[in-house]
């Protein structure tokens, strides 16, 4: 039986002793179920394939009562257009259906990188504070291929307070389904692959020639003699020592480790984990066993082999700290006294490891090299100091425009060439 749909048929069909369908004669595929119950729903079927063999699906569209019929010939004719471009509607929806949420995607996630060792711990607790703070209460609950792109983005604009953060969470979310749809655990689908990312400000701080003075002048004074320490100014400090002891100091370690930062631009846990294993006297060069990006090798220089030379082995970690077989938590409260004892005020450790770049490719040892000694694996991590890579070419073109300047000021009478440069005179060339 094939009629025009509508809501007039609808009101007036009554069920039967069986379920029918009344097949729409606008829509080809699309029917009216009509079950014994009295429920009513809107269906497409469709043969998924070529030739007569092929499987005939059902596919339930929606409620008659929440739908109309116009809306559900809508929806045939989408069905339809995807069926023939080779989709198969029914499954497409399945899939829905049986997805996991965000949350449970998320933690599938996270589990299957922590079994493989792929998160080192400082990322795994990103990822938990973002999906805590953050993408559970926005999309937690959400089946996974239901999130858009539009809901991302969405989201990413009115978070635009905390640009560097909502742009974490766009990024986390590409990184986990990008994983989910390799693995198999969603068809293909990508929503947050696409959101324009805030530009966010570099927090890279280069220390200059005087501030390395005076950072050198703290450390040595810091290990020698010690850092003045001052009561507190509002007089509530009990038991304060006398003036001639109030001076503190810094660990030999904590020195040692400050001057490798400097020395190695290594990062902080590169330097803190360090076992006197990891150390090759007669190659002299570290091996990073597992840091950020892996397994890696730092060349040492003789300034830097001097500082582990002169270290005690106290236990099995170069920087040792309270317990011999743990490695230090951090420097923070020591780093902190010198920084401000310096009046380097806001430097952190890791600015040590954009100044000892900035170095060398100040002095033109150009990129590559300099990415080798920092330990990125690519090159594009590197070129954040691409504007400094020019610094050597700058210099000779200041030379040049200074001797140009100088020769146009001074007129034609100037020698702005130098010693055996070749002029022309009279229309004949000679070397002067």
């Amino acid at each position: 039986m094939r009629i025009r749909l509508s809501k007039t048929l609808i009101d007036a069909t009554a069920p039967g002793d069986k379920e029918e369908v009344i097949w729409d004669l606008d829509a080809p595929g699309l029917g009216l179920r009509v079950r014994p119950s009295g429920h009513m729903s809107f269906i497409y079927q469709y043969r998924f394939g070529a030739g007569r063999n092929s499987p005939t699906r059902k596919l339930t569209i929606g409620a008659a009562n929440r739908i109309t019929a116009d809306e559900a010939r809508k929806l045939a004719r989408k069905y339809a257009a995807q069926v023939a471009n080779g989709e198969d509607p029914a499954m497409t929806k399945a899939q829905h259906r049986d997805a996991p949420t965000v949350i449970e995607l998320f933690g599938e996630w996270m589990e299957e990188q922590a079994e493989k060792g792929k998160h080192k711990p400082a990322t795994t607790n990103l990822y938990s504070s973002l999906l805590k703070n953050q993408i559970t209460p926005a999309f937690g609950s959400k089946k996974s291929l239901d999130l858009t792109r539009k809901d991302i983005a969405t989201w990413h604009r009115s978070f635009s307070g905390k640009k560097a953060t909502a742009n974490r969470v766009v990024t986390t979310l590409a990184a986990m389904y990008s994983w989910a749809t390799v693995e198999g655990k969603i068809p293909a689908h990508n929503p947050a692959v696409t959101i324009t990312l805030y530009p966010e400000k570099g927090k890279e701080r280069f220390l200059t020639a005087e501030e390395y003075k005076r950072l050198a002048d703290t450390i040595d004074e810091a290990e020698s003699v010690g850092l003045r320490w001052d009561p507190n100014a509002d007089g509530k400090t009990k038991h304060a020592p006398k003036e001639e002891n109030r001076y503190v100091k810094v660990s030999p370690y904590v020195i040692a480790a400050i001057r490798l930062f400097l020395l190695t631009g290594a990062r902080l846990r590169e330097i803190l984990n360090l076992r006197w294993e990891d150390y090759d006297a007669d190659r002299g060069i570290l091996t990073i066993p597992d840091g950020k990006t892996g397994k890696q090798t730092i060349v040492l220089s003789s300034a830097a082999v001097e500082v582990i030379e002169g270290l005690d082995k106290s236990g099995k970690f170069i920087i040792a700290g309270r317990y011999p077989d743990i490695p230090r938590r951090d420097i923070k409260r020591p780093w902190e006294r010198i920084r401000e004892y310096a009046g380097l005020h806001g430097l952190r450790v890791h600015d040590l490891r954009h100044s000892f770049a900035s170095v060398g490719v100040g002095v033109g040892l150009g990129l590559p090299i300099v990415g080798k000694l920092l330990g990125h694996k690519k090159a594009s991590t590197t070129a954040k100091y691409a504007h400094l890579d020019t610094e050597p070419q700058r210099r000779v073109a200041d030379v040049i425009g200074e001797r140009i300047t100088a020769a146009m000021a001074r007129g034609t009478g100037s020698n702005m060439f130098g010693r055996g440069a070749v002029v022309e005179k009279e229309g004949d060339a000679h070397e002067r």
